[in-house]
């Protein structure tokens, strides 16, 4: 098949017209970030140095100049937090206030729904294990990789593997595991699950159409890819505890396992707390392995997922909405408890 120009440069105008903006996008934020606060300090410095040699007293900036400069690298931020957030979060409230054709005000008609509909309610619950499960075994084996490879002697190795997962994406991870709960009628497996229950005398079975286990299988792909960052930041929290708490520990007779409950975990809370809020928030959003792995079927489905599905596939853009808005009202109270706990361990 022969490359035609004609056809195709379209397509590469566009793809022309891309690589521009990019470059001006990323060098107008260098320029930005980089350029203009260095070429200040050089600024000050030489101010600094001409005075200093001088004799001359240095003239301090007035402050209202240096609130000009703090709006000036501020604006950037607040105006797409403007346009990216609190626009389409306000619009988003509004639609879920409407019907589905977005024409005519239908109040909490939609929220009313989403707690009455017997398919909608197992998505919530659906989504309450992701919450309550993830987290938890994900923590559990992040804390129990950090412990055990601790000054091990092939310490970097094994840390690299078990944060290997980290690397790819959701999409990717997921057909991973289709393949691992693969299953091919009676013969020969090609999924490593059904492959060892029929080498165990078992009878295969297919894994992704059986529930609740088939939710409980799509957690244990994203417990996968989350065990290795809970491990890197517990780990890092590990290292660095005090040398000295823990030789006088040592000297006070303390078991292992003393040593773990009075003096790692009480070290390490803070850590704890940031990969447990972290995840508890990466989950509630989870997405891309439901949507591979089964498409929401089978009583699989979570918020985020129905909430593609009612909007963009059946149309419902007021129940979509709703779904979109509850999810948000259920990530509120976890970053305030995460700003609270960060506030606190600011004054203490």
């Amino acid at each position: 098949m022969e490359f035609d120009f004609a056809d195709e440069q379209p397509k590469l105008l566009m793809l022309m017209y891309g690589l521009i903006a990019f470059v001006v996008v990323v060098g107008g934020l260098l320029l930005l970030l980089d350029v203009v606060p260095a070429w200040f300090a050089r600024r000050r410095e030489a101010q600094l140095v001409a005075a200093s040699a001088s004799g001359a007293p240095l003239t301090r900036r007035p402050k209202q100049r240096e609130g000009l400069f703090a709006v000036f690298f501020l604006l950037p931020t607040l105006l797409l937090l403007v346009i990216g957030l609190v626009v389409p979060a306000i619009r988003t409230l509004l639609l879920s206030l409407m019907d589905s054709s977005s024409s005519n005000w239908v109040g909490l008609r939609n929220y009313g729904w989403m707690f009455s509909d017997n398919s909608i309610v197992r998505v919530l619950i659906n989504t309450l294990v992701w919450v309550l499960l993830v987290p938890l075994v994900a923590t559990s084996f992040g804390l129990l990789y950090a412990v055990l490879v601790d000054k091990a002697r092939f310490e970097a190795v094994a840390k690299s593997l078990i944060f290997l997962p980290m690397a790819i994406s959701f999409v990717g991870a997921s057909i991973i595991w289709k393949f691992v709960y693969a299953y091919r009628g009676e013969g020969d497996q090609i999924g490593l699950l059904n492959q060892i229950v029929v080498s165990l005398g078992g009878e295969p079975k297919q894994w992704l159409l059986e529930s609740p286990l088939n939710t409980l299988l799509l957690i244990v792909i994203m417990v996968w890819i989350q065990a290795g960052f809970a491990m890197v930041v517990l780990g890092a929290a590990i290292k660095a505890i005090p040398g000295d708490i823990v030789e006088a520990a040592r000297l006070d007779g303390v078991s292992p396992w003393q040593m773990f409950w009075q003096i790692t975990m009480p070290s390490i809370r803070p850590a704890l707390i940031v990969v447990v809020v972290t995840l508890s928030i990466g989950t509630l959003k989870v997405f891309d392995i439901v949507r591979t792995a089964t498409n929401g079927n089978y009583d699989t489905s979570v918020i985020a997922s129905e909430m593609y599905n009612q909007a963009f596939r059946y149309g419902e853009n007021g129940q979509g909405s709703a779904l979109a808005v509850f999810l948000f009202i259920l990530v509120i109270p976890i970053v305030i408890y995460q700003i609270r706990n960060l506030r606190q361990q600011r004054e203490g």
